[in-house]
């Protein structure tokens, strides 16, 4: 087996000590689309001991543009991401412990999710989710990598408990007044995340070998203009999550589901969005969906699914009563 990884013990970085550091560490990935791809299949193929992907969503024929571990087989076996991602990764590398987790993670299992791990990191398309992260991670200890791409631009930041700015210090307003772009409004170039998970990837092995030179820094990328930028970011005496309140993990915040009784719907509210302008959300959804609006509502359809959605924010997710999917659904086309 040290064969398999001879040229990585050749790097000064990593030498024996370092890849026996790795084999004996446990990652976990949330979110297995285009980031938590690429991180898994070079963390598995580096031979980190022990690889959960937990991720809730199917597999699609827009993914494989830029998801590197699924097939069109997959998508013909109806698999999830996680379960298509541990199939593959297995024959990858036999001798690396992977578990594929097909669940949503929130308040009430991140906890349990991210258990004993050594480092946690982010290939997600939500900012929700990520703010739980970061509760997770200071609350335990976790050392977590922040990750995101859209469109040709790319960000990453370590996020090392007690050390470094906290991803809270990092968004100091959660969300602002109005709604974020999503991959399914501003689509996306492959070589965004393909650059922002291998940085990712790289960071991940230096924790993991007790490296000194890991980045402090916020690296933002634009693959199409060929930019690279850096900036410090200092940590905030007035940060929640840095004293110690997690409101996240408490459900002080973030979205709220209500399943209508009797209508065959679901009610999303996201209390930090207070204000949406249907004239821009309109324009990010139309190359998806049909969208009609006026002053008092905006109704949106995209392939069997409707939703109606509120100058506050609040949409009715209708056909479904699965909370779950009426969460991501939002997550997916107005952003969090």
């Amino acid at each position: 087996m040290i064969d398999r990884y001879s040229r990585q013990i050749l790097f000064p970085g990593i030498g024996e000590e370092g890849q026996q550091k790795l084999g004996d560490s446990y990652i976990v990935i949330i979110g297995c689309g285009a980031l938590g791809t690429i991180i898994a299949t070079s963390l598995v193929r580096a031979g980190v001991g022990k690889v959960r992907i937990i991720d809730r969503d199917f597999i699609e024929y827009h993914n494989l543009q830029r998801q590197v571990l699924f097939s069109e087989e997959d998508i013909r076996a109806e698999l999830p991401k996680a379960i298509a991602a541990e199939k593959h990764l297995k024959m990858v590398n036999s001798s690396v412990e992977v578990e594929g987790v097909v669940s949503d993670v929130n308040y009430t299992n991140i906890e349990r999710l991210v258990s004993s791990a050594d480092l946690i990191l982010d290939g997600l398309d939500n900012l929700e989710t990520r703010f739980l992260i970061n509760d997770v991670s200071l609350k335990h200890e976790i050392p977590w990598v922040y990750g995101g791409a859209i469109s040709s631009y790319g960000m990453t930041m370590n996020i090392i408990p007690h050390e470094t700015p906290c991803f809270r210090c990092l968004s100091a307003s959660r969300s602002g007044r109005g709604i974020a772009l999503t991959c399914d409004t501003a689509g996306v170039i492959s070589p965004a995340p393909f650059i922002i998970g291998s940085l990712q990837t790289a960071e991940a092995m230096k924790i993991l070998v007790g490296a000194k030179d890991i980045n402090r820094d916020l690296i933002i990328i634009d693959a199409w203009k060929d930019e690279f930028n850096r900036f410090k970011i200092s940590r905030r005496t007035d940060c929640p999550a840095c004293r110690g309140e997690y409101q996240f993990l408490e459900a002080r915040f973030g979205t709220r589901t209500t399943s209508l009784c009797g209508q065959n719907a679901v009610q999303v509210l996201n209390p930090e969005v207070r204000e949406v302008s249907f004239e821009r959300l309109a324009a990010n959804l139309r190359p998806v969906g049909e969208v009609n609006y006026n002053e008092f509502m905006l109704r949106f359809r995209v392939d069997s699914h409707e939703m109606v959605i509120f100058p506050d924010g609040r949409a009715i997710v209708k056909n479904t009563d699965d909370e779950m999917m009426a969460r991501g659904l939002y997550a997916k086309y107005i952003g969090a």
